[in-house]
């Protein structure tokens, strides 16, 4: 009788464990991303916290000229995932994504104290964390060149813009295209514009916090029309060469390893996305300088970028937010870091980096820092891929660097009547 109560006990218990795993298994999460925001570690981090929980993660991926709208069209017709990322931004984060009413407050979570404070400034309101950073956000986007070419015509790295345009010219001459764009991804030829905030802060300073007050327009920028103007230069030379348009940025690492260009804007996990895929090419036979147009020569930094935040109506919450804890154990941010080229380091404390030497001598040349435009001025990372669309109208010789400058200042006015901004009452 013992044993058969015994048996009992047992066999309710497998059926109680059965069910509850079954449950569990059940749950899947959604996450809505723009392509190039989720890394294949990730993706294999996601099988392994199913195997670790019975949650399933449906990453959505979406290309980035798509992104923002459908986003938005989600968040405003409340209907979004269960996890959404975004770029975040500390204006950004109120006036277009309202993380205030459209996600949860994770600043209770375990991980929120290990992030980087600066990184949390960027994805937090009133003192309230909405947001966990994806990415590396010690890289910088700069020049990323390679070293074979420079060493076979005897070039040095530029400091200003005079230099740049000769180095550019000497790759002409030898048959190398200078420099590797691509227009048709439609999110990245705007970085020699946005990345650019510093060198205009530099020439003019206050002018980030004149924009944010509205007391100043990008029309009235000099500094910002001889950067547009400076960028139709480099085309007008023949230095983007004849593709531009229609080059893909995924073969970059293709087209600079093979020598048939010789510098492309790039992160610091370029060198080892390239030798990954091409082992013949040494990850230290490339090697970095600042954007020098309008001279340039200070660091341009971003304590901001794809971020992941639960969506507020999340009939999964709970879910969500044990995915974002396992994503930030540290030994699953080091898996990250060690199996994503691009990583270096991520915005969190106990990892470790990788940083080359080659690297720490790029980061230790330019002590000057800056705060890139997309996140210190309001209203201007919203508008990434108009901006991209209205730059390619001034290489094609549609519109002046002035009439750019204005359409940006009307979308930017048009965005903050629709955010209520005091400044523009």
């Amino acid at each position: 009788m013992k044993h058969r109560k015994l048996l009992s006990i047992v066999l309710s218990a497998l059926l109680c464990l059965v069910m509850t795993t079954g449950a569990i298994a059940e749950t899947t999460i959604t996450y809505i991303a723009s392509q190039d925001w989720v890394q294949d570690a990730e993706i294999e981090l996601g099988e392994k916290f199913y195997q670790e929980t019975g949650i399933k993660v449906d990453y959505q991926i979406v290309p980035s000229d798509q992104y923002t709208n459908l986003l938005m069209t989600k968040l405003n017709t409340n209907e979004c995932t269960d996890i959404f990322g975004s770029q975040a931004g500390q204006f950004d984060v109120v006036t277009l994504l309202n993380v205030e009413k459209n996600a949860l407050d994770l600043s209770n979570e375990p991980w929120a104290a290990t992030l980087d404070p600066l990184a949390a400034a960027e994805t937090s309101v009133n003192g309230k964390l909405y947001g966990q950073p994806v990415q590396d956000l010690s890289a910088v986007w700069a020049i990323a060149y390679n070293k074979q070419i420079f060493n076979r015509l005897n070039l040095s790295v530029p400091t200003n813009f005079a230099e740049f345009m000769a180095v550019c010219e000497a790759i002409k001459a030898d048959g190398v295209t200078p420099i590797f764009e691509a227009v048709t991804d439609g999110w990245h030829h705007q970085l020699w514009f946005c990345e650019m905030g510093p060198a205009i802060e530099h020439l003019e300073p206050g002018t980030a916090e004149k924009l944010n007050n509205n007391t100043m327009t990008f029309a009235d920028s000099a500094a910002a029309k001889l950067l547009v103007d400076q960028i139709k230069q480099m085309v007008d030379a023949g230095y983007w060469g004849e593709d531009y348009m229609t080059n893909e940025y995924t073969d970059a690492a293709k087209y600079i390893a093979s020598g048939e260009y010789a510098m492309t804007v790039a992160n610091q996990g370029f060198p080892t996305e390239i030798n990954a895929a091409y082992p013949e090419f040494p990850a230290e036979d490339i090697g970095y300088f600042v954007i020098p147009l309008c001279d340039n020569q200070i660091m341009n930094v971003n304590p901001v970028g794809p971020t992941r935040f639960i969506w507020s109506g999340s009939p999964n919450a709970d879910a969500a937010k044990a995915y974002l804890e396992f994503l930030a154990r540290p030994e699953n941010l080091q898996y990250q870091i060690d199996n994503v080229a691009k990583f270096n380091t991520l915005p969190y404390a106990g990892v470790q980096d990788k940083y080359s030497d080659e690297l720490k001598a790029f980061y230790a040349a330019y002590p000057e820092q800056g705060t890139v435009y997309q996140t210190a001025v309001k209203y201007v990372n919203p508008q990434w891929m108009e901006i991209g669309k209205e730059l390619v109208s001034v290489l094609l010789g549609d519109q002046t660097s002035e009439q750019f400058l204005k359409n940006i200042d009307r979308n930017r006015a048009d965005q903050a009547v629709a955010a209520q901004d005091e400044a523009w009452k």
